[in-house]
């Protein structure tokens, strides 16, 4: 989930650039006066790689897909979980197992088309047919696995009693079921725009970009800008106070604060392009410029990450099959060489150099999933983030003696200036720690998700942003079996039966009874060292003190609803 094409894009000095107009004396609530041009411009580096709920997956597509779509439920600026689409919360059988949903009557596409069940039937079983990242969300629902599988079509556990309820029949409790129906892979699309658009083109243009949230996509000029407008008479109530979102899109970090502080920009730090991190150190050290600074806890952990299929780090001779068994099984012949690598990097050296002396993120030493959330392990329990650089090289060694396995190795990541730093930092520890030359090799985010989801790519970053909070969205999405195949999120290939049989347990169960489970899966994980962890996430953003209501709840971006640009 992160940006990423390096582009430069030139700073316009000139006053008839600026983004926000400051005319306008138009009314606002609590004493503000909002300016008469409610138009919101931010940047970004890398275009959205798809609108398509069922296939989205990048932090920077899930920002514009929370605000053009609606789902039965959907999550507030405090990441609370509430009806959307839905009346309330769901009718739960006492054995857990069925779950019937009633729809509001209003509800309506922003083409106007009435929303109605068979279109959740239709846009949940058209997801799990894609068979994407998030498909997992109906894992549970019985027949959704064969409908994933295309054994198929349509999911037996799911029915439509009449045109406003939805049932739905669980194989098993599901504790984290209805956190999930609030994420966009969840939300409803319209059949018949998409038949008519196209299966793989409808969310390119802005007549067939359909959806039922509070705003629409009004005009799309690939790899340049996106804009969006409210829509009109929205079902869901106000919409708020902008009027138009305009994105430009290929701006690197550098030049989008420069931006910023000629006026062109509202806010930098939206669709997951925070500032770099020089700037976020001269905005924190300036008293003045300090004030138009915030910097969030983000639930997102970054680690270098492992081919476990194929290439030096495999676990076989010669690899395997992604999805099928890897680690945690035996004999590991690339487990030493994963291990000497996360061994020979000194967090405490990266976070200083890479994260700006822990401005932008903090070193991770607890495990895969974020400080700060349910199934995080503690400080420095994990054994295998322990900077050793004696041992690492003695084990390096002897694993590769002749250096022959990580000949011409490359470090994928995706153009973005922090993952720059961080990754050279990485590269020269990895140099002066082993004498192991890896080579950098950045690429735009959409060729590394590419890369690394058809199990491609040898060494890399890996990174993932929490959907909420309980452990079950990391494991299901990124280091389960199911994970491990081509296409899907679990990019090193990681697929280990044994921590599948302790995750299938812990998903049945409520949270409070679950984490222990989930704890004791992660340390099978930290014993196989499937990931070297690197850091823990923050995202910083700077706003123009005209700009309220921008903010950030350690997942998602507010949602627009809540923005507003004062007269100035």
């Amino acid at each position: 989930m992160n940006p990423t094409r390096l582009r430069v894009l030139a700073v316009a000095a000139a006053a008839g650039m600026v983004a926000l107009a400051c005319g306008g004396n138009t009314g606002g609530g609590g004493g503000e006066t909002l300016a008469s041009d409610q138009t919101l411009i931010f940047p970004m580096q890398d275009d959205v790689q798809t609108l398509d709920p069922g296939h989205v997956q990048s932090g920077v597509d899930i920002t514009f897909t929370q605000e053009v779509f609606s789902g039965l439920y959907k999550f507030d600026n405090n990441l609370k979980v509430v009806p959307d689409i839905a009346t309330g919360s769901p009718d739960v059988s006492s054995d857990g197992k069925t779950y019937t949903f009633k729809l509001r009557k209003d509800a309506k596409f922003s083409n106007g088309d009435p929303i109605k069940a068979s279109d959740f039937l239709y846009s949940w079983n058209r997801a799990a047919h894609l068979n994407d990242a998030y498909a997992t969300v109906f894992d549970p629902v019985v027949g959704g696995t064969d409908v994933e599988a295309g054994k198929a079509q349509t999911m037996s556990g799911l029915t439509a009693p009449d045109d406003y309820t939805i049932k739905a029949q669980l194989s098993d409790p599901a504790g984290f079921w209805l956190t999930e129906l609030a994420l966009w892979t969840a939300v409803a699309v319209d059949q018949k725009v998409i038949q008519s658009a196209g299966e793989d083109t409808w969310w390119t243009k802005p007549e067939t970009l359909i959806g039922a949230g509070p705003f629409k996509l009004t005009a799309r000029s690939p790899k340049a800008s996106l804009e969006f407008a409210p829509v009109s008479s929205w079902w869901g109530g106000s919409t708020g106070a902008l009027k138009k979102i305009k994105v430009e899109i290929g701006v690197d970090q550098s030049s989008a604060v420069k931006k910023f502080e000629a006026g062109g920009y509202g806010v930098v730090g939206p669709a997951n392009n925070p500032p770099g991190p020089d700037d976020v150190l001269r905005y924190k050290s300036d008293p003045t410029k300090s004030k138009l600074l915030t910097i969030y806890p983000s639930a997102r952990t970054s680690w270098l990450g492992f081919n476990e299929t194929k290439g030096p780090f495999a676990v076989k001779p010669g690899g395997v099959t992604p999805g099928q068994p890897t680690s945690g099984l035996g004999s590991d012949a690339g487990k030493d060489g994963r291990d000497a690598f996360s061994k020979a990097i000194d967090r405490d050296q990266m976070v200083d150099v890479a994260c700006v002396k822990g401005a932008i993120c903090s070193k991770a030493t607890g495990g895969v999933i974020a400080k700060g959330l349910k199934g995080y392990l503690g400080d420095n329990t994990d054994q295998t983030a322990k900077f050793d650089g004696a041992a690492a090289k003695s084990q390096y060694q002897k694993w590769d003696p002749d250096g022959s396995k990580v000949k011409g190795l490359q470090l994928r990541y995706n153009t973005l200036a922090t993952n720059t730093q961080l990754f050279s930092n990485v590269q020269s520890q990895l140099k002066a720690n082993l004498n192991v030359n890896v080579e950098l090799a950045p690429s735009d985010f959409p060729t590394l998700i590419k890369d690394r989801n058809a199990k491609n790519a040898i060494l890399f970053r890996g990174s993932w942003g929490a959907d909420y909070d309980h452990p079950q969205d990391w494991f299901n999405n990124l280091f389960t079996c199911a994970a491990a195949g081509v296409g899907k999120g679990g990019n090193e290939g990681y697929c280990n039966p044994a921590m599948d049989q302790i995750l299938k347990k812990a998903d049945t169960e409520q949270i409070d009874q679950a984490l222990p489970e989930y704890k004791q899966a992660q340390k099978l994980m930290q014993g196989d060292v499937v990931t070297a962890n690197l850091n823990y996430g923050t995202q910083s953003y700077v706003v123009q003190t005209y700009v309220k209501g921008a903010g950030y709840n350690s997942l998602y971006d507010y949602s627009w609803t809540g923005y507003r640009i004062l007269k100035h």
